[in-house]
């Protein structure tokens, strides 16, 4: 009897649908590089763009900088889930002090959220998800496995935690049992932005302050039109 074959499936027609920091690498491998950026866009540190790069030469479907637990995560969510044959999230790079990112994402996929689209059990700053379905967040959690490599990651660890993610035996990585399991099950999801709240500190904290700003926009709205007329 011969060896079954690993499944793999194509990514959704728009994957992938969000643009970002990242570099694409082989649409079919079940692993992708997040690397905590802690410095601002025109001043990435070298040994980032190292690890950027050691992720994708080495086989990482995406392999890019996170920088937000609110936009930035939503962005990276939407990505991944365009792709079932992604399976792993490797998380790596040094720790924002402004937005603890990567504790946030540790907490993400140990805690889940809560009715508010809240990160549980983080330490980080306005840790929220609000411009994505709960589904997408849903969706992440079953797909994808995190592969915790913050603070320790290299390029050459790096390299090594791709290698063994694309292996169809399982081999032991850092505490890790790795290999490919093949794509998820379900199908690629759009995974689209639907809204754009880039200041997530603004938003209500609760659906009743929610829809009482909600009803004094339309009412705003109303008073704007009848001035027209």
């Amino acid at each position: 009897m011969g060896k079954k074959s690993i499944q793999k499936i194509k990514p959704h027609p728009d994957y992938p649908p969000e643009k970002g920091r990242y570099l694409r690498g082989n649409d079919f491998s079940p692993v992708a590089i997040a690397v905590i950026l802690n410095k601002d866009e025109d001043k990435i540190p070298g040994e980032i763009q190292d690890l950027v790069r050691a992720g994708v030469e080495s086989g990482a479907a995406l392999s890019g900088t996170v920088q937000t637990p609110n936009i930035g995560f939503e962005k990276m969510i939407c990505n991944l889930i365009a792709n079932p044959n992604i399976r792993y999230l490797v998380l790596t790079g040094p720790e924002s002090d402004g937005h603890m990112t990567g504790d946030a994402l540790k907490a993400l996929f140990k805690n889940g959220i809560n009715k508010e689209k809240y990160i549980i059990g983080t330490i980080a700053k306005y840790p929220v998800l609000y411009n994505i379905p709960v589904e997408y967040i849903h969706r992440l959690l079953k797909q994808v496995t995190l592969i915790d490599l913050q603070f320790r990651g290299t390029p050459g660890s790096v390299k090594k935690v791709v290698w063994s993610c694309i292996q169809e035996n399982p081999c032991e990585f850092e505490g890790y049992t790795l290999y490919d399991p093949g794509a998820y099950s379900e199908p690629p999801l759009s995974g689209k932005i639907s809204d754009r709240i880039d200041q997530p500190w603004l938003i209500p904290d609760n659906q009743q302050e929610r829809d009482a700003v909600t009803k004094m926009k339309k009412l705003v709205d109303k008073l704007k039109n009848l001035k027209k007329k």
